[in-house]
């Protein structure tokens, strides 16, 4: 503990230094639906905090709603006096802020680590996998890829508007996944980059994606899943900032339009045991048979992970590379579960399912007990869809369907924490019956 707060101390004078102009630090954590919380703190206070003063916020911050309100889950909420808990600052994401107008800092804060962590902290439930995994002797290597999209800074009577070209001022209306996009966006695309890069991310691929605005960004392979996971969520925050400063809106809801491509979470994992070697490579690749068994499997129970909210299931089945049912293929960028084309090295797997507003570490973590399931049952899987072109199997296209799928099931009860699928469970129903609470303009035109 001694020389965690040396080593944080020495990081936040160090910020000082460089950063002189800077007065305050946003504290900041993911809760259930995805969204940051957390607490401004002036940067004098910040020091203490790294110097071992306790940095306590309120646990069910954790629970919040997509809309930011609590919901009655079990005692918490309403029934347990709103108790504070401990976090702690996670070392080496103190970063500048540069899309605020104001000079700012920001720090990643997690309840893991701590002597009492909150047992449904997204960022928790993922270390307490990873952790398991050490101790099993298996190391995963993480890189995500983000689908996201520009539009227009204003709303049209709340719809989004196309993002308009910078060199004709023309609307950016047309789908492609044309190279000169990336050029009549680069100034907006060229500061998310640095911008990201300077949060410590590592920022490897820009692709102009199919729909009308829409690019896709890659992240460098990582040993550290909290940490690739991490980079995922502060670059969903950066991205949108910066967005914002440049006159666009981004977004990286599941799916915008209902015409065009949505927007996905792509998460790379290979696996390696203790010596470096792949263990999806033994034995002529069997165990990578086994944990694709494994992933698909459990991929039914996992809905309310992946598609966390009820656009997200509009995004399934969709117009490009979005999957119907639980599927396996090699090369093959309709399944779910991609093996892309390597050397025995660097054989993952590629699980194509979430959508790009889904929580990263949730969707880890999810796909970890999946590989991890799969290698302790050695089974085999159903055939890939490069053999049989209707091969897969079917899973929950509707949110309380994807609910009552996930909530019983053992062995994500074990492996990601019974309390943490309860919790998560009743915070999807309570959000879906919410969104559910208005008439809309199409009810009374059908209906009335």
């Amino acid at each position: 503990m001694k020389s965690q707060a040396s080593t944080l101390l020495a990081e936040v004078r160090t910020f000082r230094q460089n950063h002189p102009d800077v007065r305050y630090v946003d504290l900041i954590a993911l809760d259930i639906p995805g969204h940051f919380y957390g607490k401004r703190y002036p940067i004098e206070m910040l020091e203490k905090v790294a110097a071992g003063s306790p940095l306590k916020l309120p646990q069910n911050a954790v629970l919040l709603g997509v809309q930011g309100g609590l919901f009655k889950i079990g005692d918490y909420c309403f029934h347990d006096g709103d108790p504070d808990a401990n976090r702690r600052l996670v070392p080496g994401t103190l970063k500048p802020v540069s899309w605020e107008s104001q000079p700012l800092g920001q720090m990643l804060i997690t309840s893991d680590g701590t002597e009492a962590p909150i047992e449904f902290e997204p960022r928790e439930v993922l270390a307490n996998v990873l952790e398991r995994l050490h101790h099993k002797g298996i190391h995963p290597v993480v890189a995500f890829e983000l689908e996201f999209y520009l539009f227009d800074k204003k709303l049209d009577n709340g719809l989004p508007q196309f993002a308009r070209d910078p060199l004709s001022d023309d609307t950016d209306d047309q789908p492609n996944l044309h190279i000169e996009r990336l050029s009549r966006f680069s100034e907006v695309l060229d500061d998310m980059a640095q911008t990201a890069k300077d949060q410590g991310i590592d920022i490897t691929v820009i692709t102009a994606e199919l729909g009308p605005g829409q690019f896709e960004i890659n992240f460098g392979h990582l040993d550290d899943g909290l940490r690739a996971a991490d980079w995922a969520a502060l670059f969903c925050r950066s991205t949108r900032g910066v967005a914002l400063k440049h006159g666009y809106r981004a977004s990286f809801m599941a799916k915008p339009y209902l015409q065009f491509p949505g927007s996905g979470m792509h998460v790379h994992v290979s696996l390696y045991d203790g010596a470096g070697n792949n263990v999806l490579a033994a034995h002529q690749q069997q165990p990578l048979r086994h944990a694709v068994a494994g992933s698909l499997e459990l991929l039914p129970h996992c809905m309310p992970i992946f598609s966390p909210n009820h656009n997200a299931f509009r995004r399934l089945g969709g117009t490009v590379n979005a999957a119907t049912r639980a599927s396996w293929g090699f090369e093959d960028r309709d399944a779910c579960v991609r093996i892309p084309d390597s050397d025995p090295r660097n054989l993952r797997i590629e699980h194509r399912l979430a959508s790009a507003d889904a929580n990263p570490y949730l969707v880890l973590a999810a796909i970890l007990v999946g590989l991890e399931h799969g290698l302790e049952a050695k089974r085999e899987p159903i055939a890939p869809l490069n053999e049989d072109r209707g091969s897969g199997t079917d899973f929950p296209v509707e949110m309380l369907d994807a609910v009552r799928a996930m909530q019983h099931q053992p062995v994500l009860r074990d492996k990601l924490g019974a309390e943490f699928i309860d919790v998560y469970c009743e915070n999807k129903r309570q959000d879906h019956l919410a969104f559910q609470q208005e008439i809309n303009a199409r009810e009374y035109r059908w209906f009335l």
